[in-house]
C-alpha cells in the first residue's frame, strides 16, 4: 500500500516531517490546558490562551494564502516550522522553569497561531507538486491515515506524558517535533515550488487577495460547498462540543463521551485507509454526500437514542468525515491552477470556519431556552439539509477525478468575474 508512493523520495521526506508535525501538535492542546489550567488555577487564563491561539490562525489566513503562492512553498512551510518550535520551545522554558505568566504565554500563541495561517494553505498547495495527478487522493488519503491515526492513539500518549514528565516537557517535544519537521522539508530539492509561483511576487498582496477571491466565487463547485460548510459549522461544531458531553452524560453516564470520541475516530482511520483505494468516478460528489453522515450523532442525542447505536452512528460520522475530507482536498488540488491553489484553499477554509466562534457561543443560550435534546434535533436536520444542497450544483455533481490507470482530465476552468486589472489564471496541466 506505501510503497509506491513512499519510494518517491520527496513525498517521502514531506511525509516524514508531516508525521513528527502531527506528532508534536498532537501533544500540545493537552499538555498546553494541564499547563495553564495547573498554573493560573482556573479557566479564565485558558479561554485567553486558546483564543489568543486561534484569532491570529483566522485573521493571517488569507496573507497565508497568497504567501504561498508567491513564493516557494517549500520555504513557506521550512520557515513556519522553525518559527513554531522557537514560540513552543520558549513556552515550554517558561513552564519548566516555573516563570508562567499569562502575558508571555498569550503573546507567544499569538505568534504560533500567526505561523499556523501560514502552514495550512502551503500544505495543501504542495502536495500536488510532489506526485502526479492520479497519485493525489492516494497521497492525501495516506496523509489523512496518519493524521486520523494520531488523532485517536496522540492525545492518550500525551496524557501518559505530561503525568510522567510534566507539561513542559510534552510542550518541549512539540517544540522539537516543529525542528524536525523542518530538518525533513529541507531535504525537498530548493527548486519546489517555483514552478507554481513563477512570475508572482511582483505585484501588490492585495492585487494577489483579490485574483484568489475570482477564482474562488468564479469556480461554479466550489463556493456551494464552503458556504455549505459554514452552516454545517456554525450548527454542529458548538453543538457537538458544549452539549455532546452534557447530553451524552444525561443518557448514558459520563465515561460514555469517550466511547462516543473513540468510535469516531476509529471511523475516520478506517476509512482514510478505505480511501487509498477507492476508485470513484465522481469524488467530490462522493464527498459530499459521505459528509452528511457526521448529521447522525447530532440527531441520536437529540432523539435520546441509547449507547449502543450512539457509538455506532459516531463511527458512521467518522467514516463521512474522512471521506468528504479527502475527497475535498484531493478535488482542489486536482481543478484549481497551481498557481492560485494555496490562495483558493485559504478563503475555502476561512470562509468554512469563521462560523465556529459564533456557534460555540450561542449554542448555550439556546439550550436553556429550548432545551438541550431540541436544540441538538434542530441541529441534526440543519446540518444535514445544508450539506446536501451543492448537490444541486451540476458543476458539483459532474466534476471529474483523476484515479490511477486513468489519464489525468484538464484542470477545471476558473470561471472568473471579468475584470481588467485581474490576469487570466492558466488551467494546471
Amino acid at each position: 500500500m506505501l510503497s509506491s508512493l513512499l519510494r518517491q523520495s520527496d513525498f517521502r521526506w514531506f511525509f516524514a516531517g508531516r508525521l513528527v508535525s502531527l506528532l508534536g501538535s498532537s501533544m500540545a492542546p493537552v499538555a498546553l490546558a494541564f499547563a495553564v489550567l495547573n498554573a493560573s488555577g482556573g479557566s479564565r487564563d485558558l479561554g485567553i490562551v486558546l483564543a489568543a491561539h486561534m484569532v491570529p490562525l483566522l485573521v493571517f489566513l488569507l496573507v497565508g494564502g497568497a504567501t504561498a503562492d508567491r513564493v516557494s512553498r517549500r520555504t513557506v512551510l521550512i520557515a513556519a516550522n522553525l518559527g513554531s518550535g522557537l514560540t513552543q520551545g520558549m513556552v515550554a522554558a517558561l513552564l519548566l522553569s516555573g516563570h508562567y505568566s499569562l502575558l508571555a504565554v498569550s503573546v507567544l500563541e499569538f505568534l504560533s497561531g500567526l505561523l499556523a495561517a501560514f502552514t495550512t494553505p502551503a500544505l495543501r498547495g504542495l502536495v500536488p507538486e510532489l506526485v502526479e495527478g492520479s497519485d493525489l487522493q492516494r497521497a492525501n488519503s495516506l496523509l489523512a491515515t496518519v493524521a486520523n491515526g494520531i488523532k485517536v492513539f496522540g492525545p492518550s500518549i500525551c496524557g501518559v506524558l505530561v503525568v510522567a514528565a510534566g507539561s513542559g516537557t510534552a510542550i518541549a517535544c512539540d517544540a522539537l517535533s516543529y525542528l524536525l519537521a523542518a530538518a525533513c522539508l529541507a531535504r525537498l530539492p530548493a527548486t519546489c515550488g517555483e514552478a507554481a509561483v513563477a512570475g508572482a511576487g511582483r505585484s501588490p498582496l492585495l492585487r494577489d487577495l483579490r485574483e484568489g477571491w475570482a477564482v474562488f466565487r468564479g469556480t461554479a463547485w466550489i463556493w456551494p460547498v464552503t458556504l455549505s460548510f459554514c452552516v454545517v459549522n456554525l450548527v454542529q461544531t458548538g453543538t457537538w462540543q458544549v452539549l455532546g458531553p452534557q447530553l451524552t452524560e444525561q443518557l448514558s453516564g459520563e465515561a460514555m463521551w469517550g466511547f462516543v470520541l473513540s468510535a469516531r475516530g476509529v471511523g475516520m482511520l478506517l476509512m482514510s485507509t478505505v480511501m487509498y483505494r477507492l476508485a470513484v468516478r465522481y469524488l467530490a460528489r462522493f464527498g459530499q454526500l459521505a459528509s452528511v453522515l457526521g448529521a447522525l450523532p447530532l440527531f441520536a442525542l437529540g432523539m435520546r437514542l441509547g449507547a449502543p447505536l450512539l457509538v455506532a452512528v459516531a463511527f458512521a460520522a467518522g467514516l463521512g468525515s474522512a471521506a468528504a475530507a479527502t475527497a475535498w482536498d484531493t478535488s482542489l488540488q486536482e481543478h484549481i491552477p497551481d498557481g492560485v491553489l494555496s490562495r483558493v484553499a485559504a478563503y475555502d477554509d476561512l470562509l468554512s470556519y469563521i462560523a465556529i466562534p459564533i456557534g460555540q457561543l450561542s449554542v448555550g443560550p439556546l439550550a436553556q431556552r429550548f432545551g438541550g435534546f431540541h436544540v441538538a434535533t434542530a441541529a441534526a436536520l440543519c446540518y444535514a439539509g445544508v450539506a446536501l444542497l451543492p448537490l444541486a450544483s451540476p458543476a458539483l455533481r459532474r466534476l471529474p477525478h483523476t484515479f490511477p490507470g486513468r489519464p489525468t482530465p484538464p484542470a477545471a476552468q476558473a470561471q472568473t468575474i471579468e475584470d481588467p486589472e485581474i490576469p487570466a489564471v492558466p488551467p494546471r496541466g
